[in-house]
């Protein structure tokens, strides 16, 4: 009993001292072990686009940083002090409202930090200045021939050297730049460089007239001055080098020395019979007459010139010309002009270098080293270096790598500065073009200015063309490859002189040395082009290649015949020509109505002076000076037969498709149209 009035107890004094829960209060605690419950959510942040500002800024360029077009800087700076009617994409923005703009389009900013270029050290190599003259050392001359087309020059260095260069040569002229030693009988050694005379090989014999000491100008006595001859003599001068005259041909029956001195006179050339200083020697290639008095002629004006270098120190040469060789790799033939060049030293030439593997002379025989005006072979390049480029010796490969990397960088800052000079210049005219589009619609305000302008390049784009579409323009691209750099140059300097671009388009896709490749077919079956190659050859995989793909492979050992066919496959790109021949002329006499049906038609009585009036081709009614009327005709009679032709003397009665006032004294003629191919208008000039 005591037990149970003790929990009563209990019970009632619980009751008395808790509080009672209250809905709300109930409703908040039940909130918050919910929420406790739960885990808690990361709030995710949005990362706005941050736009790079500057003072200054005009509204297209703060359109271009936010990535959006003007008409959006418009309505970004909508209730603001700014005057949106005035405002255009070159008008300079004020700092706040810069900010302003870049706020109301959910942006942030941050200004731009003007940063200080640094110039890279200049780590390129340089000639080494003037030696000693005490430590020169007498070298052999370097003479250059040079000449018309045909008229010896090789041939006269064969007899020279007693070789069979011609039988070498394509087509029997030189297409390439040799360069030859030559022992004469009485111990002196001479360095020829043999420069090609056809028209289309101009920089070579620029740059062998530059890497010269005297220059042999070879003139065919029953020729006589020739326009290559003349460029000889120009590009001597030009170079500043001694010229001895070699009179060739003279065994031949019609060859007349004097003449050729004479003519030489006109061109700044006085031999020394008439006063001048040019020594002038009579020979014959073909059957090695006087040969020696020229060879003694060439010693003693290098005697005169005292022709010395310093055969010690790094190496100074320059790249005559430049091949790629299956086994060997990039091959140069180089002038050493300083120093002596040996196995294992590191040359520099434009943006190439080279460790020296081997050294071959002209024969292909592997020498151990090169003394100055010698010309040798050097293999080792890394890549192929440019014909006419100068080499230097360098300390170490390290270096090498150095004077390449800054000449490279010299290449792309010059490459840059013209891109960005197009650049701008491009922007002008869009500016101009989009200040043209703007004009009409200056009077209206920047919200019906909007609406116009989506309603135009709505219907623009309502009839934009595909993406892919062919263009109407004739082209022909072409890939380019040769056995040489001076051979590509040589053909490069020919198509540079091409002036028909309006009748066809002749682009240059890719060039090369060495041999076809498919790299080089697939190139050119990309642009739909062709492959022209100059002494190169392509391996029947290639060639089957080719033929697969649809592309022409335009092989030619000789130049002429190559830029022949290039021209010719220019004329079949064009359309060809209608040309008008007349058959035949008729007066008309009489004209008077014949009724047909119902119609009456206006028949035109004719009487045929020349030809025949045929009735299958055209006619045209010519009055006086002017045609009046072209078309065909509805009927041709001879009395009252429907003949198809009628011949001269004849009469006939003609009448014409359509309504034509035929008058007395007017004439009828009768003309065909043809179609004639049509020929570039192109002439490189051989």
């Amino acid at each position: 009993m005591s037990v149970m009035s003790s929990v009563m107890r209990a019970t009632r004094l619980l009751r008395s001292s808790a509080p009672l829960l209250t809905w709300p209060q109930s409703s908040r605690l039940a909130s918050k072990q919910v929420k406790g419950q739960r885990k808690e959510q990361k709030k995710l942040k949005v990362d706005k686009q941050e736009v790079e500002i500057r003072q200054g800024m005009t509204a297209a360029a703060l359109a271009a940083a936010m990535n959006r077009d003007f008409d959006h800087v418009l309505e970004a700076l909508l209730n603001t002090p700014a005057d949106l009617d005035s405002l255009r994409p070159d008008s300079v923005l004020e700092d706040s409202w810069i900010k302003e703009a870049v706020i109301r389009s959910g942006m942030k900013f941050r200004w731009a930090k003007l940063s200080e270029s640094r110039e890279r050290p200049n780590r390129d190599a340089q000639r080494r200045p003037p030696a000693d003259p005490a430590l020169l050392a007498s070298r052999p001359p370097v003479v250059t021939i040079m000449g018309h087309v045909d008229h010896g020059k090789t041939t006269l260095l064969d007899s020279l050297r007693k070789s069979q260069l011609v039988a070498m040569e394509a087509g029997g002229i030189t297409q390439h730049i040799g360069a030859f030693l030559v022992q004469l009988p009485t111990g002196e050694r001479i360095t020829f460089l043999d420069t090609p005379g056809h028209a289309a090989f101009s920089s070579m014999r620029a740059r062998g007239a530059n890497a010269t000491d005297i220059v042999v100008l070879v003139v065919a006595a029953d020729d006589g001055v020739m326009n290559q001859t003349v460029e000889s003599v120009q590009h001597a001068k030009n170079a500043k080098v001694p010229v001895i005259v070699a009179v060739n041909k003279c065994d031949k029956p019609q060859a007349d020395p004097q003449r050729v001195k004479q003519e030489l006179l006109a061109h700044g050339v006085v031999c020394e019979e008439f006063g001048g200083d040019v020594q002038a020697i009579h020979v014959s290639a073909l059957k090695g007459d006087n040969l020696q008095a020229l060879a003694e002629a060439t010693v003693a004006l290098a005697e005169v010139l005292e022709l010395k270098a310093d055969p010690d120190g790094p190496v100074e040469a320059v790249v005559i010309e430049s091949r790629t060789d299956k086994g060997k790799g990039p091959v140069t033939t180089a002038i050493v002009q300083r120093g002596t060049l040996r196995r294992g030293c590191v040359l520099v030439a434009g943006r190439c270098w080279a460790k020296v593997r081997f050294l071959f002379d002209e024969n292909g025989r592997a020498v151990p080293e090169a003394a100055p005006s010698a010309a040798v072979q050097v293999v080792g390049w890394k890549e192929l270096p440019s014909a006419g480029e100068t080499v230097l010796e360098v300390e170490s490969e390290q270096r090498a790598r150095e004077v390449v990397e800054w000449r490279s960088h010299l290449a792309e800052q010059q490459k840059l500065l013209e891109e960005q000079s197009a650049i701008q210049l491009k922007q002008q005219r869009h500016l101009e073009e989009y200040r043209l589009e703007r004009e009409p619609l200056a009077h209206l305000s920047w919200r019906q200015r909007r609406a116009e302008l989506y309603r135009a390049h709505k219907i623009r784009l309502s009839v934009r063309p595909s993406e892919r579409t062919e263009s109407d323009e004739l082209g022909l691209p072409l890939v380019i490859k040769g056995d040489v750099d001076g051979s590509v140059e040589t053909l490069l300097n020919v198509l540079d002189g091409y002036d028909a671009q309006d009748e066809c388009r002749l682009d240059v896709i890719h060039f090369g040395v060495g041999d076809v490749s498919e790299n080089d077919v697939n190139m050119a079956a990309a642009f739909g082009g062709s492959v022209y190659g100059f002494n190169v050859a392509a391996s029947r995989g290639v060639t089957q290649l080719a033929a697969q793909r649809g592309v022409a492979l335009r092989l030619h050992r000789v130049i002429y015949q190559l830029v022949e066919q290039l021209r010719h496959e220019l004329s079949s790109k064009l359309p060809p020509q209608r040309r008008r021949s007349t058959v035949g002329e008729a007066t008309v006499l009489a004209v008077f109505d014949v009724s047909v049906g119902k119609k009456k038609v206006l028949v035109a009585g004719c009487r045929v002076q020349k030809g025949q009036l045929d009735r299958r081709l055209k006619f045209r009614l010519i009055r006086g000076r002017d045609t009046v009327w072209e078309g065909s005709v509805s009927a041709l009679k001879h009395h009252k037969d429907d003949v198809a032709t009628v011949k001269a003397g004849m009469d006939c009665g003609v009448s014409a498709d359509g309504e034509v006032d035929f008058s007395t004294g007017d004439v009828i003629e009768c003309f065909e149209e043809q179609e004639v191919p049509r020929v570039t208008s192109w002439d490189p000039g051989f």
